[in-house]
């Protein structure tokens, strides 16, 4: 599982993937996350402004990240 710090009290979805490089702009986040299976804390999540607080975990592509 890999550690991501933010400096926020959250990040919204689409930020992470853009943050993380998963996604390259806001438009390619949005169709990652309608198009992919991504769990925030073993939920299946569609929305884009999800906010992720610290400690919570997000699976995408067999990899799990969580937010410190």
């Amino acid at each position: 599982m890999e550690k991501v710090k933010i400096t926020t009290e959250y990040i919204k979805l689409d930020q992470f993937l853009k943050y993380m490089g998963i996604a390259e702009n806001g438009s390619h986040a949005k169709e990652i996350i309608l198009a992919e299976d991504i769990l925030v804390n073993g939920e299946l999540e569609k929305r884009r402004g999800r906010k992720l607080y610290k400690n919570d975990v997000i699976e995408l592509n067999n990899a799990k990240f969580i937010i410190e």
